[in-house]
């Protein structure tokens, strides 16, 4: 494959899904020049996330999009609460109660909270981010046929869907976002470990006006309906007005719904007959799997086409957010210069141990909202004639509450990653913290997030961080900086030193020194500079040969 008049850029993104978006709109923001492909239109009839989690809504507010997402279109105003019944003029077994979005307040260890902004809204304040980048260009109907990585380039060959024609063009890098399905994986040759099969899901997306006044159940964002069989399906507001996803939750065996069976198996869930308007049906696959790798030479794959996880928490497109953001900054510094060769394989031995572990307790989670297939009540529970049933139903709801629970916080898995044994990450030689998932322990040892703190009001010390690396001082005592901003500018690594005041900030982050991360990842701190601070920043950007951690397809959960 050879076109030397091809049209180039610097970061070619196969893929126009969340994942490809904010991969276009990052390299964008940081100045690089990018091409999208997508081989659809844009369009999305099928919202396959309606999460966008603690973590990546600090990645908007980076960007400055969080005014964009809180007006995408959700109604802000509709209660998030979950609820587990037989069905909406039935039994209700129990209630998860969360306020609306409006009313959420951030947690004290954000300056955001989550966002309910289901793809339908997400893709649009994403296109619309990428976009108003110079350097960025969106190409819809556009697919990838193939492509070759020659060692300096990668020469890639397009086809437009709607005419056919073959477009040649050529990239430094290729980044394949392009689904559990990838094209960009399968060329690789890359192959998957872990279960292909949780269950055969079917999703149905409905329009009903008013669904709320045909039942007696108090309004809430996503409904659990739990049968004799055990948990047979739910129930999510899409838009918090008149659009919703019913999810037909099968087993291992496949079976194609007809649409009179899914709107029957509507009706069932809603407890009587009513009208509704379906939209679109979609038949898919309950996954746990992840890449075995992340790529190959020039050539990376993130977001599904990297690891397939059961929607249980929310961590798929959370996950692939974080991959993106994580291997941006890398392909930037490359591309301007002063990543070294060993920088970009650290985006794998970072981003693979936080999805096994995301994907793990994604599939934990399915575990224990299906767990009544199992563990199944007295079939008595749901006879509505046999009010001597009352204590076990309630007794059964508690339980099934409590269990669920670890779904619904679960803010230690979003802040709470950790990239240890990173070749670019310098261990200060403090235990690592035990894994967290309902709870969450601020700390700025290396390789963790660093932690929130408001400097001012309205100003959170994350503000400071995201375009190039950033050295924090705290207190009137701190080291001088000036050995480490001058090993910097000789190697051509951005670097900004910023003078803390603050200290609460000062306690939280423990050292004098703590040198941040593009991503906002604390990259190491001391209380005096290293004696050689040029390998620092060596290090720091991938030009020394440290060893690549041992990789495990384990996941390992926390206790809570």
């Amino acid at each position: 494959m050879s076109n030397s008049m091809s049209a180039k850029t610097s970061v070619l993104v196969v893929g126009g899904g969340p994942v490809g978006l904010a991969l276009a709109g990052d390299l964008g923001w940081r100045g690089i020049d990018c091409r999208l492909i997508e081989r659809g239109d844009g369009r999305v009839s099928q919202p396959k996330m309606d999460m966008v989690g603690i973590r990546s809504m600090e990645f908007c507010r980076r960007w400055g999009i969080v005014p964009w997402v809180e007006a995408a279109g959700y109604n802000r105003d509709y209660p998030q609460d979950c609820a587990w019944v037989t069905d909406l003029n039935g039994y209700a077994f129990g209630r998860e109660v969360f306020p609306s979005p409006r009313a959420e307040k951030p947690p004290v260890h954000s300056p955001q909270k989550r966002e309910r902004c289901p793809q339908n809204f997400f893709d649009p304040v994403l296109k619309r981010f990428a976009s108003s980048h110079p350097t960025v260009s969106l190409s819809y109907d556009t697919e990838l046929v193939a492509f070759e990585d020659l060692g300096d380039a990668v020469e890639v060959q397009l086809r437009n869907t709607r005419t056919g024609d073959i477009e040649p063009f050529t990239a430094d890098y290729v980044v394949g976002c392009d689904g559990g399905a990838s094209t960009v994986r399968h060329a690789l040759g890359i192959e998957m470990e872990g279960e292909p099969v949780l269950t055969h899901t079917t999703n149905v997306i409905f329009r009903c006006e008013g669904l709320e006044k045909l039942h007696k159940m108090e309004p809430a964002y996503r409904y659990i309906f739990i049968g004799p069989e055990g948990t047979w399906a739910t129930l999510v507001a899409i838009n918090g007005r008149d659009e919703w996803r019913f999810s037909l939750v099968g087993d291992s065996q496949k079976r194609t719904l007809t649409e009179e069976e899914a709107r029957a198996a509507i009706v069932r869930a809603v407890g009587r007959p009513f009208a509704f308007e379906v939209l679109s049906m979609l038949p898919w696959v309950r996954r746990q799997l992840v890449a075995k790798e992340y790529g190959k030479g020039r050539v990376f794959i993130a977001g599904d086409a990297a690891h397939l996880t059961s929607p249980t928490g929310g961590f798929g497109m959370n996950t692939g957010i974080l991959d993106v953001v994580n291997l941006s900054w890398k392909l930037a510094a490359m591309v301007e210069g002063w990543g070294g060769a060993n920088l970009l394989p650290t985006y794998e031995c970072e981003q693979f141990p936080v999805a096994v572990r995301n994907v793990g307790e994604s599939s934990e989670n399915l575990r224990r909202m299906l767990s009544p297939r199992v563990l199944r009540p007295d079939p008595a529970v749901f006879d509505t004639d046999a009010p001597d049933m009352e204590a076990a139903r309630r007794e059964y709801g508690q339980r099934y509450t409590e269990m669920m629970r670890r779904e619904w916080f679960s803010i230690g898995v979003h802040l709470g990653y950790v990239y240890e044994g990173s070749p670019i990450v310098i261990p200060d030689g403090t235990p690592r913290p035990p894994l967290q998932v309902s709870s969450y322990t601020p700390t700025a040892r290396p390789g963790s997030r660093a932690p929130h703190v408001w400097l001012e009001e309205g100003k959170s010390i994350l503000d400071l961080f995201g375009r190039g690396f950033v050295l924090l001082r705290f207190g009137p005592n701190a080291p001088d900086a000036a050995p480490l901003e001058e090993a910097a500018t000789a190697a051509g690594l951005p670097l900004q030193r910023i003078d803390i005041a603050s200290e609460e900030a000062a306690r939280l982050y423990e050292r004098c020194l703590v040198l941040v991360r593009p991503d906002g990842q604390v990259a190491w701190r001391g209380d005096a500079l290293p004696n050689d601070c040029f390998h620092l920043v060596d290090r720091i950007r991938g030009a020394t040969n440290e060893p690549l951690p041992e990789k495990s397809n384990v996941a390992v959960l926390a206790e809570a």
